[in-house]
């Protein structure tokens, strides 16, 4: 595994792994969001990474130049890096991976993490991921969980993976866990689409909730909490200043209101939302970046 670089080996129990990668999986940087704020949270400790030269096309995803101190410059190549923390009450260690979906090479790029996994004993990986769709900014996040184990299905309470579709990087190693025989599990929030170039602490406290729940742990989300509290102000405002909007959204609302606040949208539901921006993407190829795709 030349291509991964680990600077240190730290000592690990039954560790989760935790992953989100920022790019087509993470509409309004939900998933992101919410990966950087548990290794801020647990205290997570860089311990290795992957080499980006063989993984990333640098003219699609191009490294950025930043100066420090005023006049040293300074090139950030897109980073794939894993973080070891020891959650409080958890019970167990986890291992975050925090990286940008690669260009290149996603069987190697994917494997490389499965077997890094492996070696460290990891017994459940879970992904994160946000994607856009038909939600009011007013509402609780949806948040859906799948996996494809029947066992594991019904151990967490998630529901069996069904998406047929386009697929991101996600997908790809949901797919290299399951043939090396390590349980998965993704989790997947709802983020408007409306105001998907806005980060959605909103997005991220429910994913953080959400995985809470299924690790049985205790994970403190009131800083997330505050910023989304901040995030639906400032979104309510933005949109009171455009009538069509505003419409809009009060229409998304009482869609919203009128089902049950324990019904989760389906899996299915969520991809369907992300194969329809998909279609409009593709008559409208000017418009920037693709929604994330589900697994």
């Amino acid at each position: 595994m030349a291509e991964l670089h680990v600077s240190r080996r730290p000592t690990v129990e039954r560790p989760v792994l935790i992953a989100a990668f920022r790019g087509w999986n993470d509409g309004g940087q939900g998933a992101s969001l919410a990966a950087g704020y548990l290794a801020k949270a647990w205290d997570a400790r860089r311990f290795a990474e992957i080499d980006p030269e063989g993984f990333f096309d640098f003219q699609a995803t191009r490294p950025h130049v930043r100066l420090e101190e005023g006049f040293t410059r300074r090139i950030d190549w897109p980073e794939t890096v894993f973080f070891h923390a020891r959650p409080h009450r958890l019970g167990r260690d986890a291992v975050l991976l925090l990286g940008v979906e690669p260009n290149l090479r996603w069987r190697t790029f994917s494997g490389l993490i499965v077997d890094f996994a492996k070696d460290l004993g990891v017994e459940l990986v879970v992904t994160l991921g946000a994607l856009l769709a038909d939600v009011p900014h007013t509402r609780p996040t949806p948040v859906t969980g799948s996996a494809t184990d029947p066992d594991l299905i019904e151990r967490l309470g998630l529901q069996a993976s069904r998406y047929e579709g386009p697929t991101g990087i996600v997908g790809v190693l949901h797919d290299a866990c399951k043939r090396d025989g390590i349980a998965s599990a993704s989790l997947w929030a709802a983020v408007p689409h409306y105001v998907s170039l806005a980060p959605s602490p909103k997005a991220a406290a429910a994913l953080c909730e959400r995985l809470a729940t299924l690790l049985g742990a205790e994970i403190d989300t009131g800083e997330l909490d505050e910023a989304a509290d901040a995030y639906v102000r400032q979104v309510s405002e933005a949109i009171a200043a455009d009538e069509e909007t505003a419409s809009y959204v009060e229409d998304l609302e009482r869609r919203a209101d009128e089902i049950d606040e324990s019904e989760i949208p389906s899996g299915e539901s969520l991809a369907a939302e992300l194969s329809r921006f998909l279609r409009e993407r593709e008559e409208r190829p000017d418009e920037g970046p693709p929604a994330p795709a589900g697994q």
